[in-house]
């Protein structure tokens, strides 16, 4: 019985594989960017902005938040602080956000959210529970700038 071999000599005709984690084409700082944005400050903006946009209700945090920030967020949503703005409806985003570790377990970040020429500041504090998962203990809304 024969085998049957591929253009590069390999059984089944498979071509040679990479053996480094490399990929064509792949942009290191965006790769970087990627991994950041699975950081919990990140996950966290996105949700809060979610919510403050009215796209989200906030019952949605209740398990993400501990009682005075969903007290604190109880009051901020029902104005939707964040939301699209008329004439052009541009939905606002995440645009920049870092964090400040006082001690380990807690981690006070701020995001920048954008939205066409409106610039506004979010901060929140996390919290590493008993659990091991991060929770918002408090949230505060900065003003607009345009």
């Amino acid at each position: 019985m024969y085998r049957t071999r591929g253009p590069a000599g390999r059984p089944g005709g498979a071509p040679p594989r990479r053996t480094d984690g490399r990929r064509p084409g792949a942009d290191p700082a965006a790769r970087r960017r990627q991994q950041e944005r699975r950081h919990p400050r990140y996950w966290f903006a996105e949700r809060l902005l979610l919510t403050l946009s009215g796209q989200r209700p906030v019952h949605w945090m209740l398990g993400h938040t501990l009682g005075p920030a969903y007290d604190q967020l109880a009051a901020l949503a029902p104005g939707a602080p964040l939301r699209p703005l008329p004439p052009q409806r541009v939905v606002p985003f995440v645009r920049d956000c870092d964090e400040f570790q006082p001690r380990p377990g807690v981690i006070e970040a701020f995001a920048r959210i954008a939205a066409g020429d409106r610039l506004q500041a979010l901060a929140f504090r996390l919290e590493r529970c008993p659990d091991q998962r991060w929770r918002c203990s408090a949230v505060e809304l900065g003003g607009a700038r345009t």
